[in-house]
């Protein structure tokens, strides 16, 4: 068993969920691929968060912004507002979607659904670029499979 890691620096990106499947595979085929193994990913951000989701419709991101944007609106009686009034609330979406992920890798690919990718869940309105590290555990050769 092995232990690689690595960090991702994400281009800043529109407050919103953007599919970041690809670039994060683009990643993992720098690393040694496991037979079988964990990929774990950690933003390292408290104002934006991961999740995984529907990739085939493009209106199921733009949904899930829709209704967090009702769930954490700007305009709340927030003590937190020294950095701006999206700050708060991306704290809070931040909180109820999470900062990690955890990913089973099976002959060197992500083992996700037909249909889910991978959302980095950018909650500012500018939030800058972002850093994911990549953890990545797993058996290098040949494993029996049961």
């Amino acid at each position: 068993m092995t232990w690689q890691q690595r960090t991702v620096n994400l281009a800043p990106r529109s407050r919103g969920f953007h599919l970041i499947t690809h670039e994060l595979e683009q990643e993992l085929m720098q690393m040694d691929k496991p037979h079988i193994g964990l990929l774990h990913l950690f933003i390292q951000h408290t104002s934006a968060s991961l999740s995984i989701n529907e990739n085939a419709d493009p209106d199921v991101p733009h949904d899930l912004e829709m209704v967090f944007r009702k769930i954490a609106p700007e305009n709340l009686p927030y003590r937190h507002t020294c950095e701006g009034p999206d700050d708060m609330p991306a704290h809070v979406k931040t909180s109820m979607l999470g900062c990690s992920l955890t990913i089973p890798v099976k002959s060197g690919d992500l083992c996700l659904g037909t249909w889910q990718g991978i959302y980095l869940c950018e909650h500012r309105s500018n939030g800058g670029s972002r850093k994911v590290v990549l953890t990545l555990h797993g058996a290098i050769g040949k494993v029996v499979d049961s």
